[in-house]
């Protein structure tokens, strides 16, 4: 009788799970191959019935013409970057504030009821509010008070009804934060001595945090489009220069070109915003397991 020899049936051992990643490669592929087809056939089916549909051309002029899209590139470029860094710097003042309210909503006690009350009324009021709504009664509203020493500039107040309005819904997401991490930290912290602001401070808000990054970003992406509101009071940011561009050709084309920098600028962030939600979602599983 002769028995196999020890490479020989350790290698029989791992056939099976060869031949099952084998097979679940074999398996991805064909997915893969599958979903490039359909995609490539549903696009260009769509594609062949706009370029074949007898609107075309006149769309085509009036949305996508070579020429104005070359007249209106620098107008709107210049526009956009203006949304830029008024995205960027009212994004730092909602992180921030937000955390300030979300904060006072979180302190506990008879003493801290008032200043309870005042952050979920300023939740409740802003976010019953629609955002443009907001943007017009701030920018044509506050100046038209002519008080002294208030500022008058459309952009502070767009900037400022942004803000404020993204306060409100960014403080929720913190306040979320802090109430999924254990009680426990909460009361271990106290019972060290620590006062409701330190506990807030150095226990529960660094955990809350890291539990809400995610949607944080998320915010960030919406807040990057919303950011162009500001154009009806006047400011010309990137959408304000495309419609002045529009009045002045009556051609659409500029608004195609201010779509294309914001998609440049918005895609990138989504993605990002979508891997880190799987990151943290493998991390969240790994730790429970």
């Amino acid at each position: 009788m002769t028995w196999p020899s020890a490479p020989s049936a350790f290698k029989h051992r791992r056939d099976p799970e060869t031949g099952s990643r084998r097979r679940a490669r074999e398996e991805g592929a064909r997915g893969a191959l599958i979903a490039f087809i359909s995609t490539v056939v549903f696009f260009g089916a769509a594609l062949w019935a706009i370029l074949t549909s007898e609107a075309w051309p006149q769309v085509q002029r009036q949305f996508f013409n070579p020429q104005a899209f070359v007249e209106s590139w620098p107008a709107v470029l210049s526009g956009f970057w203006l949304d830029v860094r008024m995205f960027l710097g009212a994004e730092v003042l909602i992180l921030v504030f937000a955390l300030l309210v979300a904060m006072a909503r979180s302190l506990r006690g008879p003493a801290f009821f008032p200043i309870r009350t005042l952050a979920v009324v300023f939740i409740d009021f802003v976010r019953g509010i629609p955002l443009i709504l907001l943007i017009l009664i701030l920018g044509f509203g506050v100046p038209a008070l002519d008080l002294a020493g208030m500022p008058r500039s459309p952009m502070f107040w767009g900037i400022a009804a942004l803000v404020i309005s993204y306060s409100a819904y960014t403080a929720e997401v913190y306040r979320a934060g802090i109430d999924s991490v254990p009680e426990s930290q909460r009361m271990s912290a106290r019972s060290l001595g620590l006062t409701q602001m330190q506990t807030l401070r150095y226990v529960l808000i660094p955990q809350a945090v890291r539990n809400v990054i995610p949607a944080l970003l998320n915010g960030f992406v919406s807040l990057q489009k919303d950011v162009s509101l500001i154009f009806v009071l006047g400011v010309r940011e990137g959408v304000r220069e495309a419609q002045i561009f529009t009045a002045r050709t009556f051609n659409y084309t500029s608004y195609i070109v201010a779509a294309i920098l914001f998609l440049i600028v918005s895609i990138p962030v989504a993605r990002f915003t979508d891997w880190y939600t799987e990151r943290d979602r493998r991390r969240r599983q790994a730790i429970s397991a």
